[in-house]
């Protein structure tokens, strides 16, 4: 989920449940709140408790992981008691990053986080955001001691998916993949869904291609596949998440401004992309 805020970073409320509800139309099965998409660096922690509670009461019964991740660990630990109490069906946590740990102080972090909020973890790698890939071992060694129901792949290391999925079978957790515009792929190795930034604002496409792969048919999904990597040069053009930005504006979709400090020429870059988008929707017919 993207988070929109104003130019104090204040959500915008109406905008969230407005794009909430656009996903929901789209078919969606469920929503990740503050993710790297959603800029949780970026928030206060009581706004991130807000974005979680308003998420919480549009999300219709869609069950909601609550990404809970942060580098200080008492903060992890109150929003995963918060998540608990307001709903939230698991919390998502990424490696702490900025500084070095070893894999078994990792471990006793995301361990710590799952006790504290009390429910089924989902662990969220993402090496080119925090500095360091969960290990395999590492994810059995939190499996042995907390509920793992889930392993979000993210980032460049497409390849990782293959060895966490035939972990996950054999330690009973699912695998989400965060490549948008490889999702049949992912979905053929044997993930069981996607988490990912561009769902925001093309959601049917990654429905229809989830369905297709889910019911042996991917090959009736063709089109969206190829529309969603033919999208992918063009995201790429532009740097994590101000391209997400500019996907959702030329949907027609209200994300705010920037929660980080963006340069007129940046802002100048991110309209043009605004444009090219816009002009692909409307060619698919999608505006």
């Amino acid at each position: 989920m993207w988070t929109p805020t104003d130019t104090e970073g204040r959500l915008l409320t109406s905008a969230l449940e407005a794009n909430l509800k656009f996903l929901k139309q789209g078919g969606v099965h469920g929503f990740m709140s503050l993710g790297s998409t959603g800029e949780f660096p970026l928030l206060e922690v009581k706004t991130r408790q807000q974005v979680l509670e308003t998420t919480l009461a549009c999300a219709d019964g869609l069950p909601v992981v609550a990404n809970i991740s942060d580098v200080r660990p008492k903060v992890v630990q109150e929003l995963g008691r918060f998540a608990r109490q307001a709903g939230a069906r698991a919390v998502a946590v990424l490696p702490p990053g900025f500084y070095k740990v070893a894999q078994s102080d990792l471990v006793e972090f995301l361990v710590r986080a799952a006790e504290a909020a009390e429910l089924p973890i989902v662990l969220y790698n993402f090496p080119e955001r925090v500095g360091m890939r969960i290990e395999l071992e590492t994810v059995e060694a939190v499996a042995d001691r907390v509920p793992v129901a889930g392993f979000k792949q993210s980032g460049d290391e497409f390849s990782y998916h293959e060895p966490v999925v035939r972990l996950g079978r054999e330690r009973d957790f699912v695998v989400f993949t965060g490549a948008d515009t490889r999702l049949a792929e992912a979905l053929g190795i044997g993930a069981r869904g996607a988490i990912t930034g561009m769902a925001n604002a093309v959601p049917e496409l990654m429905v229809e291609i989830f369905s297709a792969c889910s019911a042996g048919t991917p090959e009736k999904a063709d089109l969206a596949t190829e529309r969603m990597k033919s999208l992918g040069p063009i995201i790429d053009s532009l740097w994590f998440p101000l391209n997400i930005s500019a996907l959702m504006k030329a949907r027609g979709l209200e994300v705010g401004v920037p929660k980080e400090v963006v340069s007129s020429e940046s802002m100048a870059r991110h309209d043009e992309l605004v444009n090219r988008f816009a002009a692909v929707f409307r060619e698919w017919r999608l505006i």
